[in-house]
């Protein structure tokens, strides 16, 4: 009798201590500068809802929180941003949903260089303290190669998801230093 009440108590307590746990999640204190470039060609028609609900889930749920900014270009013919502001709340998070809803395509190319351009200008005029992070979405499994052609550099600190028809690159500018500053660092604890 006196082992079954232990035991219960016992794995109350585990379960008091674990349970909290799991439910953990990692939260970022660094504020975040997002740069969405999507793919403004008309090959944006055949996947629109499929990358419109990927970025939803992906970018605007999980990754975006207040005081984070993004912004967002439609790369057509010529790269023009479609929205600019600092995430607060559930209005923010809803402002850009139905700026991502109403994305329209009709170009015959995308231009994600002049995009890359504004983006590496904004990024470079940045605040240091704040994380830079990039996504170009294109519309067709070819849609990065012309954006990518010489662009070793920007591929150094990227990764890569594809969809059957479409794929995202993912780049953090700027984040060369700050791996180096940490790995310095870390060197620097050991001795």
């Amino acid at each position: 009798m006196r082992m079954t009440i232990f035991r219960k108590i016992l794995i109350a307590f585990i379960l008091a201590a674990v349970l909290p746990l799991l439910n953990a999640q990692d939260r970022r204190t660094i504020p975040l500068d997002m740069y969405l470039i999507i793919d403004g060609s008309s090959a944006l028609e055949q996947s629109r809802s499929e990358i419109i609900a990927w970025v939803n889930e992906q970018v605007v749920n999980r990754i975006l929180m207040d005081g984070d900014s993004i912004t967002i270009w439609s790369a057509g013919d010529s790269a023009r941003v479609i929205h600019s502001a600092t995430v607060s709340g559930d209005a923010g998070i809803r402002e850009i949903r139905e700026r991502l809803q109403a994305l329209e395509a009709g170009g015959r190319t995308a231009d994600f260089a002049g995009a890359l351009r504004d983006a590496a200008s904004r990024t470079a005029r940045a605040d240091r303290s704040r994380l830079s992070h990039t996504m170009l979405i294109a519309a067709s499994a070819e849609g990065l190669q012309p954006a990518l052609s010489g662009g070793a550099q920007l591929l150094r600190w990227s990764r890569s998801e594809k969809s059957a028809r479409w794929q995202v690159l993912v780049v953090s500018p700027n984040i060369g230093g700050r791996v180096q500053q940490a790995t310095t660092a870390y060197m620097n604890s050991q001795r």
